[in-house]
């Protein structure tokens, strides 16, 4: 009797099944996950607060404990808008956009030019780019007073998009260098070999592949821009007066008016929460681009 005994062949491990929905129901607790949601929720506390004292009438936003339970009323949100806050909200949302658009046209081709086509002296460059944010704005408002007053833009919108662009443009420099410094630059190599212009190679392989990136410097961009108050409340007056400085009006002698507050600054924080919202894909994306190689 001819012996049959082989060697036996090693059996490879199956791939582990996906983790059913029972499986996540027993996960293991973590006290970790709770503290999480503790802070999470601490976090969020005060725009909640914000909002529902934005629907009291100013009696029971005064209560003492807090009044919880109440008939909500849209009074506030009316007067503010009688107030003419529409003003102030077109102004700073004009000046917003076209900040950020300026940003962006000028700090897209430094970004890649300081990146992927670095010259000599690159360092220096981004030095000098993040040195502009060293100086307090304070040390600088009185010279920048002057010269928008001779130059005949004082509350006027266009001098604060010009000093929004210059606030934002090296910050937005260095993170969008960041993204493009993600990008191999054999893509462009092989483009050029295709017989693609420079222009071309930009246009169609390196933008898609950090717009993420571009997207989450310009809500960063809109964000800064949307809560500046300081160049605002020295350099405009009326009619260039933007929303930040519109809810310091509310701030008088008599006392504050929560309800009121609360209802406009409301009113002023919905447009970024909305842009937040709209670009939270590219958003996330954008912010941990190159996290993982």
């Amino acid at each position: 009797m001819m012996s049959t005994d082989t060697a036996a062949a090693p059996v490879e491990s199956a791939p582990a099944a996906p983790e059913t929905k029972r499986a996540r129901k027993h996960r293991k607790f973590s006290p970790w996950s709770v503290v999480a949601w503790i802070v999470a929720l601490g976090f969020f506390f005060p725009v909640a607060w914000m909002v529902l004292t934005a629907f009291k009438q100013e009696g029971d936003a005064y209560t003492t404990p807090p009044k919880l339970f109440f008939t909500p009323t849209l009074d506030q949100f009316k007067a503010v808008l009688d107030s003419g806050i529409g003003t102030a909200l077109l102004n700073s949302a004009f000046a917003t956009a076209m900040s950020t658009i300026v940003v962006l046209v000028l700090g897209v081709p430094a970004a890649f030019a300081l990146s992927l086509r670095p010259v000599r002296k690159t360092k220096d460059a981004l030095f000098f780019f993040i040195s502009t944010k060293m100086l307090p704005i304070v040390a600088a408002i009185i010279p920048l007073y002057v010269i928008v007053n001779d130059i005949g833009l004082l509350d006027n919108i266009w001098a604060l998009i010009i000093l929004y662009t210059a606030m934002n443009l090296p910050i937005a420099v260095w993170m969008m260098r960041s993204f493009f410094l993600e990008v191999p630059g054999e893509l462009l190599e092989a483009a050029s070999m295709d017989g693609a212009s420079l222009w071309t190679s930009v246009r169609e392989v390196i933008l898609p592949l950090v717009s993420p990136g571009i997207a989450a410097t310009a809500l960063i961009c809109v964000i800064f821009s949307w809560n500046e108050f300081f160049f605002a409340v020295n350099l405009t007056a009326v009619q260039a007066q933007t929303i930040p400085v519109f809810l310091v009006g509310f701030i008088t002698g008599e006392g504050l008016y929560w309800a009121r507050l609360s209802a406009a600054a409301t009113l002023a924080a919905l447009p970024v929460i909305l842009a937040g919202w709209v670009a939270q894909n590219k958003l996330v994306r954008g912010l941990s681009f190159g996290a993982i190689k």
